[in-house]
């Protein structure tokens, strides 16, 4: 297992509007044909976020969750999906926690801290968007906190650990391993714990090298050997660059059109596919694999269902 690593991928997400790529995944049949394709790219781990299929706005609705997860089960029942509780602005708690004891999944993100989301900056260069939606949301969510209080994750992590579903701890700035680690002491989750280290966002920590061997060493003194995993990426043209440096520290990896929307500088990528498709072959440059569903699970812990 030494060479294994895992690729997990974010699909759609509820950061990209879709005046951004006529690519951005945003019909259940969408959004499961991506996770497909990612699957046989390389990914272990497909992230998951609804949108409603009418404009491509992020969505709360079980049903459509469940259609997505059914669509992917038809043809590929060994992929572990990871399903959101991160949701979309505007979303309460309760709306967010609500796939974990509907649909028990294997993994669900749990965001370990409260940042103001710079999302509107990417989309300054836009003077037109396609649904009324866009723009409305970006000028909201300049001051918008993206609310992940304590009496929040303390509202979570029981609910998790009561459906048998591991979070994946998104971790957008240092501070945010600290409010695990009282997480652990407090015994609200139990090690080895997931991390997810997300960089690049703004209101978070960057995507230097500097910034990923910070959270790197932090969670190392903080956790030590043998009580974490971790994966790692970079928003924007961040993304290889973050990857490969996680795989050269021996972390796991994340790619997807949640997080990235273009295959190279000037060219947009046409499906999560591809995305990941690229990620494996930088993989196998440094003689490393990705690995499969049953091998991240071992890695993980996991109990496939």
């Amino acid at each position: 297992m030494s060479n294994k690593r895992i690729v997990s991928c974010a699909i759609t997400g509820s950061i990209h509007v879709p005046t951004m790529s006529e690519y951005l995944p945003i019909t259940p049949q969408q959004i499961a044909q991506n996770a497909l394709d990612a699957a046989v790219a390389g990914a272990a781990v497909v992230h998951i976020h609804a949108r409603n299929p009418a404009d491509g706005m992020p969505s709360s609705d079980l049903n459509l969750f469940q259609e997505i997860i059914d669509l992917i089960r038809a043809k590929n029942k060994d992929l572990i999906i990871c399903l959101t509780t991160g949701g979309g602005a505007g979303m309460t708690v309760e709306q967010r926690l609500a796939v974990v004891p509907r649909f028990k999944p294997e993994l669900a993100s749990c965001n370990l801290g409260s940042i103001n989301w710079g999302v509107f900056a990417i989309a300054e260069k836009y003077k037109e968007f396609k649904y009324p939606w866009e723009g409305a949301m970006m000028k909201m969510i300049e001051g918008y906190i993206f609310q992940n209080t304590f009496a929040d994750l303390k509202t979570m992590l029981p609910v998790m650990a009561e459906n048998g579903t591991k979070p994946e701890l998104e971790v957008y700035d240092i501070g945010h391993l600290y409010n695990l680690a009282y997480l652990l002491q407090a015994g609200f989750i139990k090690p080895p714990v997931y991390l997810q280290f997300v960089t690049g966002i703004l209101g978070g920590i960057g995507s230097t090298p500097y910034d990923l061997l910070n959270l790197h060493t932090t969670a190392e003194r903080l956790f030590g050997a043998g009580n974490y995993q971790w994966s790692a990426f970079g928003a924007g043209r961040a993304e290889f660059p973050i990857c490969t440096q996680a795989l050269l520290l021996g972390g796991n990896v994340r790619v997807g059109m949640e997080d990235n929307l273009m295959l190279s500088r000037k060219k947009k990528a046409k499906s999560n596919g591809e995305l990941v498709e690229k990620m494996a072959r930088i993989m196998r440059e440094f003689d490393l694999e990705p690995a499969s569903p049953d091998e991240a699970r071992e890695i993980l812990g996991l109990k496939k269902r």
